[in-house]
């Protein structure tokens, strides 16, 4: 009975030690809660400033990684230590054949997640470890949008802008009242076969004016030297009008597919209108570089007869020239999607070549690339990845009609109100002249001046007082 009762003893000492937990399920619980527990501690992660994925606004980072870093820290339960890389690179291979920028620091192990729209890569595989993409590009196209042939009541209006029309509209008072004018004091003008009619009208110089538009013919012959100066002028400028909105209504008028549009590479190719390339020494430019598609190796030999026009320094001024010119920027869609977004009259043709995914990077072989790339999916199956594109590709533009051909404005038929003021002022200025030289061959009442008696007859020709005047009068026919 004693030693029933040791072992016993011995066998309730045991169980108390190990605790009824002490089975072979232990292993798993004490893995899962130090797994737990990592999570927990601070995750480095090294970034790169690219808009809009990661942006710098004043001591605070924000962006669409930003943002997605955010989710994924909730629901993997890290806590992580954004900073920005040193070098402000992607990563490439150095001379001595270590990697550079965000590859380099997770290669030296320097950080454990770079945060980056990092490009899958054979060579950077070798060394880092990529998540599951969080979104996916190819090489596109950016352009003006094709401008729609005009409709609606008020098309024939469409070729000029409204200033400009304002403009024909004062050029045609205001030549038509100079007309009147002139004719009225210009001395010649009233005799011969006008002498039916000595006080032409307001009325008359509109006809007159009119009618050069309706391209009726010359209408009267006028005597005097100043008023055939300010209608020859008119003349001239009516005929500039009629010729500028004839070319820009054809043009307006006609069908986009007329104006041999760009809508893949095939037709970029093709054509001879439009000026297109890429960034220089950008992964576009290189893909096409080394690309033995026989489509892309065409792009790459036009882009190459341009002698340099073809290239761009950056993405900014890439999209600068396709704002200013007939040029199509060749590049990321990510980043033409971006393009768009921001500047109205803007498209990204659907035609995308070499489709491929941008994705977080860890160190070789570390675990929190299988998590991460769980995380991603899940975030995508909720719809979370697609908000947060919304995001931050939202279209600043409200939506409008499709963008048109722009009317001309004033500055278009600058030479033309220019030729008008001139030969306008020029006219007024011999019918001035003539008026005092005849004037000043009569001879005016003792107490009266001759600025005066100018002054006088200006007003008898303007008010249109009929009757012959001295001024009017031969001089040999005054004296008595």
């Amino acid at each position: 009975m004693g030693l029933t009762g040791l072992c016993y003893f011995w066998a309730a000492v045991a169980l108390l030690e190990g605790g009824p937990g002490r089975t072979g399920a232990e292993e798993p619980m004490v893995v899962a809660s130090k797994v737990a527990a990592e999570k927990q501690e601070e995750l480095t992660v090294t970034t790169i400033l690219a808009d809009p994925f990661v942006m710098s606004r004043g001591s605070e980072l924000q962006g669409f990684l930003v943002d997605l870093l955010n989710q994924l820290s909730a629901l993997l339960h890290f806590d992580p230590q954004l900073q920005l890389v040193r070098d402000g690179q992607y990563g490439r291979t150095g001379a001595s054949g270590h990697w550079t920028g965000l590859i380099g620091e997770l290669e030296r192990q320097e950080a454990t997640v770079a945060l980056a729209p990092l490009t899958m890569t054979a060579a950077r595989g070798q060394v880092v470890s990529f998540t599951t993409p969080f979104l996916y590009t190819g090489i596109g196209i950016l352009r003006r949008e094709n401008p729609s042939p005009q409709s609606g009541s008020f098309c024939l209006l469409s070729p000029f802008s409204g200033e400009t029309w304002a403009g024909i509209v004062a050029a045609y008072l205001l030549t038509c009242l100079g007309l009147f004018i002139t004719a009225r004091l210009s001395p010649s003008e009233l005799t011969g076969s006008h002498s039916d009619k000595q006080n032409p009208s307001f009325l008359d110089s509109l006809c007159y004016g009119a009618g050069a538009y309706a391209l009726q013919g010359p209408g009267p012959q006028f005597k005097a030297v100043s008023v055939r100066l300010v209608a020859t002028t008119w003349w001239v400028f009516a005929a500039l009008v009629l010729s500028v909105y004839a070319a820009s209504l054809s043009a307006l008028l006609r069908s986009p597919a007329e104006q041999g549009p760009v809508n893949s590479f095939e037709d970029l190719i093709g054509q001879k209108v439009m000026e297109f390339g890429t960034i220089n020494g950008s992964s576009t430019h290189q893909f096409f570089q080394s690309s033995k598609d026989p489509l892309h190796r065409m792009v790459l030999e036009r882009m190459e007869r341009q002698q340099g026009r073809a290239l761009v320094s950056s993405h900014e001024e890439g999209v600068e020239r396709v704002l200013s010119s007939n040029y199509a920027l060749i590049g990321e869609t990510v980043s033409l999607d971006l393009a768009v977004a921001r500047h109205c009259g803007l498209v990204r043709l659907p035609d995308v070549t070499v489709l491929r995914g941008l994705s977080l990077a860890t160190t070789k072989g570390s675990p929190w690339a299988e998590e991460l790339s769980v995380a991603l999916l899940q975030l995508a199956e909720s719809g979370v990845l697609e908000a947060l594109r919304h995001k931050w590709w939202e279209p600043s533009c409200a939506p409008q009609e499709p963008l048109r051909r722009g009317s001309l404005g004033p500055q278009s038929l600058g030479p033309a109100f220019l030729i008008l003021a001139a030969g306008l002022t020029l006219g007024l200025a011999v019918a001035v002249g003539e008026l005092a030289l005849k004037t000043c061959r009569v001879d005016a009442r003792p107490e009266q001046s001759r600025s005066s008696a100018f002054a006088e007859e200006v007003a008898r020709r303007l008010c249109g007082k009929e009757g012959a005047a001295p001024s009017h009068e031969d001089p040999e026919k005054v004296k008595p």
